[in-house]
């Protein structure tokens, strides 16, 4: 097995299939990833992360927890003539290695544990986050079109995930945004159609998706079904070899079980960036997400801005600035029966790992984080002014990044 390196162009890119969904980042990045050629013209790739936690918090909200967040991508890629195959399954084993359903994270929400709103918690992924076949044809020389389904994975809506974003790649906290911005990277029965344009290093791609709009129940070792309810539609640009932005817009039918009479229209922009230095590589993140309550004038609205810098002797640095609104499913079992709008948050996280050892398939890493929050008025009372966190991080990767 060897590494994958940068693509050569937006429809080298495209075909490369290496994140979530049909999501796809700047051509210059090179996911850590492992290749291998088969003898009957398959690809195959592999590639996933497992992190080790220790989380403290403070405030009297703050709690403490040891867990690992982890995901491992196989995947099978096979071209002839303008046609191509793309396989892929996404497992994760978060819901052994995460207990009580959830992990600590002051201020986030959204879905729940023990039939109850989670709250200052993050949820597990599912064991399958994704099981998807991707068809792409080239119909003209500058023309592609693509088909993707999956019982369970990731429509057309919102950045690339935050598990596979690599400007989020040490980081292992969720966003507290996530459900504002890239939830629905784990959804059933997805069906998306796309169409896409490219000239050398730049294009345009259009897609369409339907999937069924609810989150995920609280068994997180099965593959649910339901009816393809929702929708979803994105444009995605890449302007340059080093920067890809993207709009998308879906509906989504009643996506929370505790509320189930709500429908969610879901706005995200997002614009991403990663270049290559000698010795060093970038990668940064925008995020913008809007959920409207469809039906009222409830808006919630949440801003993100991250980045990872690699160098090349081993150091790591990361961050991340956000600003969201929180509702009243915060107040736990005090919280009326239709969800608001009571405050806005903001988190900023910065950390440091070193690469602790390398070979030929992976690489280990340790590091440190830390994150304070700016508590609204309305919520210093639970919270204090300024708690803060700390998170230990052990981290082995697969693959190694292209030099």
């Amino acid at each position: 097995m060897n590494m994958g390196g940068p693509a050569e162009s937006f429809t080298g890119n495209l075909l490369r299939h290496d994140g979530s969904g049909t999501d796809f980042n700047p051509a210059s990045s090179a996911p850590p990833m492992l290749m291998r050629m088969t003898g009957n013209n398959w690809m195959l790739m592999l590639h996933g992360n497992a992190i080790a936690v220790s989380q403290q918090q403070t405030g009297p909200r703050g709690h403490d927890k040891t867990f690992s967040v982890n995901w491992f991508m196989p995947m099978a890629q096979r071209t002839w003539g303008p046609h191509q195959i793309t396989l892929r399954t996404m497992l994760s084993l978060e819901p052994a290695t995460i207990t009580g359903r959830y992990y600590p994270e002051l201020f986030q929400q959204g879905e729940t544990a023990f039939g109850k709103p989670i709250v200052d918690g993050q949820h597990p992924h599912n064991l399958f986050m994704e099981i998807a076949a991707l068809y792409d044809v080239k119909i003209a020389r500058h023309w592609i079109a693509g088909l993707y389904a999956a019982p369970v994975g990731d429509p057309a809506l919102g950045p690339e995930a935050f598990p596979h974003r690599p400007s989020a790649s040490e980081n292992p906290l969720a966003p507290l945004g996530h459900h504002l911005e890239d939830s629905t990277h784990i959804a059933y029965d997805v069906a998306t159609g796309e169409f896409s344009w490219s000239h050398q290093q730049t294009g345009v791609r259009v897609e369409l998706s339907g999937f069924h709009g609810r989150e995920p129940d609280e068994n997180r070792w099965h593959i649910e079904v339901g009816p393809v309810d929702s929708w979803s539609a994105r444009l995605t640009a890449a302007l340059t070899r080093d920067w890809v932005a993207q709009y998308s817009l879906g509906r989504l039918h009643s996506p929370e079980a505790v509320h189930p009479l709500e429908d969610v229209l879901r706005q995200t922009a997002s614009v991403s960036y990663h270049h290559n230095w000698p010795g060093l590589f970038v990668d940064a993140t925008a995020v913008w997400g809007r959920n409207h309550t469809v039906g009222s004038t409830e808006v919630a609205n949440g801003y993100l801005a991250e980045g990872t810098a690699h160098v090349r002797t081993g150091h790591i640095l990361w961050a991340r600035i956000e600003n969201v609104d929180r509702t009243t499913d915060l107040l736990g079992t005090a919280a009326p029966f239709e969800e608001s709008v009571i405050g806005r948050v903001q988190a900023y996280t910065g950390g440091y790992g070193h690469r602790l050892w390398r070979w030929s398939e992976g690489s280990t890493e340790l590091g440190v984080q830390f994150t304070g929050y700016t508590t609204p008025s309305s919520l210093v009372a639970l919270y204090g002014e300024h708690p803060l966190g700390v998170a230990a991080i052990f981290k082995v990767q697969l693959g190694r990044e292209a030099k």
